[in-house]
């Protein structure tokens, strides 16, 4: 028998979402499919060439998800670290710290995940102290963009008072938090981002995604990588977007956008313009309608145009962060002045204007879009004002004005299953009561569009949408086994749709 051959039968198999195709059969040989249509003529094609023939039992196969933003180390980091996402108030948060710290043995106690809404303020330093003294403790807000530190770890990073440190509460933010997180990291080991990695892929995969968009990668997460490629040891396929610390390295050794090994290839460079709307530091047009702050960017124009200026030189896509529209003003201008087919990235697009949307189709220009954030940020007309809720993730809207978006979650921002995602696109917290579907009810996809979106879309906005993203003769096979057809299920069930097995080049791995 020849085991690179394999015809996978009696199954309703989803070859594309746009327009729907459905088949009963499907051959595959060294990686790729090789035939899409009736059972009997998989068998026959598969028996000729001495193939294994696998029985579906007429279960639903889809195309693996894409997840086109992801931070692949922190995954795995996070699935070891305190989760807050639950923590109601903060009597509920220093109860789970003190449960946590007493069960790790880590030089850093690391969690992540409170929200200040959930617990009727901001944690403190104090309130960390009061449970933890001796150790170092970073607590990351469900953003990333915030952090509470207690004393200790003050201490250790050697912080100052300035714009965003308030070393009285012990809250930093943005380009301070990313102090403390490279000091973190240099306690970590290319071994210690292999060990991460390996658990995060392995749990993406368990989840139903074949392929991932690692964003904002350092030097030892991209050594780590490397080394697990060579080894043999990864089940998924990982695009990656660097740090733009690491352009002059890849300037200096000629590399450019598809350079990699089997499973791992180097995309673009992935920039942070600008925070979150939960922190109140996205740049936003007009100040927050709950504060007296427009929020700032976190990157001066001039800086990202030599950034972006440097990267197209080596025909790296760019891949920048933009939460807040005064962000995204400043990238279009930038974009407009170094245009190219490079498919230049928008990273969230959470607040976008008509005349943005104008501009971003005019230049090109793709997004990877977030649906999962309309649930998490349950505040956001709060944040915005109701003039500016329309403005909420307008996927509708760019779809319609012909602007490509690929899905993804931002994880560990956001849950990795794929479904909390498609629900949301979907649903846009019509069943949560969230304020914001009030709003933008309009903007609901369908799942066809949300299934599109999260395959072919992300693929497309990765520029792999000739080998990834449906299941096309000629195509990886990347696909999936769950125990509902999406299609045929209400709303509400959307996210409880299990994945039962995963395949990447046609070999089970989960």
């Amino acid at each position: 028998m020849n085991s690179l051959i394999r015809a996978y039968i009696n199954g309703k198999i989803y070859i594309s979402f746009q327009p729907v195709k459905i088949v009963n059969g499907l051959v595959v040989a060294n990686e790729r499919i090789i035939y899409t249509g009736n059972c009997e003529k998989a068998m026959k094609i598969a028996r000729e060439l001495q193939g294994e023939i696998i029985d579906l039992k007429g279960r639903t196969v889809l195309p693996g998800f894409i997840d086109s933003h992801i931070h692949l180390t922190a995954l795995g980091q996070s699935l070891q670290m305190l989760n807050l996402k639950e923590a109601k108030n903060i009597e509920e948060l220093k109860k789970r710290l003190k449960e946590y710290s007493a069960k790790v043995e880590t030089s850093w106690i690391l969690g992540f995940g409170w929200d200040q809404e959930k617990l009727g303020r901001y944690p403190t330093r104090k309130d960390i102290d009061e449970i933890i003294q001796n150790k170092p403790v970073l607590l990351y807000r469900t953003c990333f963009h915030v952090a509470v530190l207690n004393t200790k770890a003050i201490e250790i990073t050697k912080l100052n008072e300035e714009e965003d440190v308030d070393l009285e509460k012990g809250i930093v933010r943005e380009n301070a938090l990313e102090k403390v997180r490279k000091i973190v990291n240099k306690t970590l080991s290319v071994e210690d981002h292999k060990h991460f990695i390996e658990k995060g892929v392995k749990f993406a995969l368990s989840q139903g995604i074949t392929s991932i968009g690692f964003v904002s990668v350092n030097e030892k997460s991209l050594k780590a990588l490397i080394e697990l490629d060579s080894e043999g040891k990864l089940p998924i396929r990982v695009f990656l977007y660097l740090n733009p610390s690491l352009l002059k390295t890849m300037k200096k050794l000629g590399l450019k956008r598809g350079t990699g090994g089997k499973k791992v290839k180097i995309m673009g460079i992935k920039v942070l313009a600008d925070g979150s709307l939960g922190a109140r530091t996205a740049w936003l047009s007009k100040p927050y309608a709950d504060a007296p702050t427009d929020g700032h960017p976190n990157i001066s124009e001039e800086e990202l145009r030599k950034i972006v200026k440097e990267a197209h030189a080596l025909g790296l896509q760019m891949a920048i962060h933009a939460i807040g529209d005064k962000a995204t003003d400043m990238i279009l201008r930038i974009y407009e002045e170094f245009k190219s087919d490079l498919r230049p990235r928008i990273e969230h697009a959470s607040i976008l204007r008509e005349d943005q949307m104008k501009k971003m189709r005019e230049l090109g220009v793709v997004t990877s879009v977030q649906p999962r954030f309309i649930i998490s940020d349950w505040w956001a007309v709060k944040r915005l004002g109701k003039e500016r809720a329309g403005w909420i993730y307008p996927f509708k809207k760019m779809l319609k004005r012909g602007i490509p978006i690929g899905f993804g979650t931002d994880s560990p921002i956001e849950p990795i299953n794929p479904w909390e995602s498609v629900y949301a696109a979907v649903t846009r917290g019509k069943f949560e009561g969230i304020e914001t579907y009030e709003y933008t009810k309009e903007e609901c996809l369908s799942v066809e569009e949300a299934m599109k979106a999260y395959t072919y879309g992300s693929a497309y906005i990765m520029h792999v949408e000739n080998e990834f993203g449906s299941l096309e003769n000629g195509k990886f096979a990347d696909f999936i086994v769950v125990d509902k057809d999406p299609f045929e299920v209400n709303e509400k069930e959307l996210k409880s749709i299990n994945v039962l097995e995963a395949y990447v080049g046609g070999l089970k791995y989960y």
